[in-house]
């Protein structure tokens, strides 16, 4: 028997390894120039994404300029001692989506929190300079007053005229005073006039003690601290109407869930309209900037895109335009071009209302119980016809909402879900 299987495999085996020995100097130059390839194409995709995370994620070169402006006295705040001297504040997952904003999640004194700043572009071979565009007010020391008038000026040209601003100054100042001596410093004034040049940290200000926007928990200079992201979030939401609908099921919330979570975005929406402290438009409206958290209240996750409406018209107004795209704000704030003036009008052509509506209709309407889901897709569909019209807004806007929130509500309500 042993004879019998060696013969066979004389017979079978030999003649092949003979080709192959034949075509062996070939077949190694060919394997090893697949192989360099491979080590070439992934060494490539390898640079690139540690070039791109390089580019993208520079929370250490945010934290150095600001721990050395810290250093130098230029700035303070309530996390600067943490940050820079005693190491309580850990940098985790970056989630920066541009050079210039850094976002983290992060860890301060054991809270889950994000970590935002901004970084400027350096200019040449200089290291960014960021004092000479975000410190440089105030020049001097300045009394409380004049502090408080400098703040209220710039309260009103970036908010409107707004019987409520005082109040608003107040929370301006408390900040400022982190260390509660009744007093603000040249320090204390440049950090907090800086963080009041960006438009997500003056919502955030406005929008303090509303359940839909995270709490501001401390801040360094303009770097600042707010609770940690949401812990559900739509990122896949968008993917939901592509599937089949036994899998939107399985991979999305159940829809009472989502209805909970469509009323918290309808809320968010009515605290934009004609609020304490004016109104804004969300200028790039997409369910990857919206999230809930683990009982499904909703938390607005991202507000950098959230603009107060004096700056969208301040950018609109007397802007010369071709077409309507011309007259853009953000990514979806945009105005009609007046082609016979060629400049753009105030009204927008989409309010907030109309363009979360169009996300509610892809959300909602999948899964939706079968006596509601006609009734939802009229209400809907009027909802995302609104425009920006000022007269229709105020005519038809909180209806609109009104409606579409009691039908939500009454549906979950006095369930499991509310």
């Amino acid at each position: 028997m042993r004879r019998l299987r060696r013969r066979a495999h004389l017979l079978l085996l030999c003649p092949f390894a003979k080709g192959l020995q034949g075509r062996l100097p070939g077949l190694r130059v060919k394997y090893a120039f697949l192989l360099w390839l491979g080590i070439f194409a992934g060494s490539w995709l390898l640079y690139g994404r540690y070039s791109a995370y390089s580019e993208l994620c520079r929370g250490h070169v945010c934290q150095a300029v600001i721990c050395d402006q810290y250093r130098k006295g230029v700035i303070s705040g309530s996390v600067c001692e943490d940050l820079c001297e005693l190491g309580r504040v850990q940098w985790k997952a970056c989630r920066s989506s541009s050079p210039s904003r850094q976002v983290y999640s992060g860890l301060w004194r054991d809270t889950e929190v994000t970590i935002k700043c901004a970084i400027e572009e350096a200019r040449g071979d200089t290291a960014p300079r960021r004092e000479l565009a975000l410190f440089d007010k105030p020049t001097r020391g300045t009394s409380m007053k004049e502090f408080r008038d400098m703040t209220l000026g710039f309260l009103k040209a970036n908010l409107g005229d707004l019987p409520s601003l005082p109040t608003l100054v107040g929370q301006v100042l408390v900040l400022a005073d982190f260390n509660k001596d009744r007093r603000v410093s040249l320090a204390e004034a440049k950090s907090v006039w800086a963080l009041l040049q960006r438009h997500e940290f003056l919502l955030l200000l406005s929008l303090q003690g509303k359940e839909h926007a995270a709490r501001l928990l401390g801040h360094c200079g303009d770097l600042y601290l707010t609770e940690g992201a949401p812990r559900g979030s739509w990122h896949g939401a968008t993917l939901l109407p592509l599937l089949p609908p036994a899998l939107q099921h399985w991979l999305g919330p159940a829809w009472p869930w989502r209805a909970k979570v469509a009323i918290g975005l309808l809320e968010f929406v009515e605290e934009l309209f004609h609020g304490s402290y004016g109104t804004f438009y969300m200028c790039e409206t997409t369910l990857a900037n919206v999230g809930y958290t683990a009982t499904y209240d909703f938390k607005m996750a991202d507000l950098q895109q959230v603009a107060p409406e004096v700056a969208v018209r301040r950018f609109l107004q007397g802007r010369r335009c071709e077409h309507s795209a011309d007259c853009t704000y953000g990514r979806d704030c945009r105005a009609p071009c007046d082609r016979l003036m060629r400049q753009c009008k105030d009204d927008l052509i989409q309010p907030n209302l109309a363009k979360v509506c169009e996300l509610l209709r892809d959300y909602l309407l999948p899964g939706a119980p079968a006596e509601l889901r006609d009734e939802l897709g009229r209400q809907l569909r009027t909802c995302t016809t609104l425009s920006g019209l000022a007269s229709q807004v105020e005519a038809h806007h909180s209806l609109v909402l009104s409606h579409l929130k009691t039908l939500l509500w009454r549906k979950i309500s006095n369930t499991n879900y509310s």
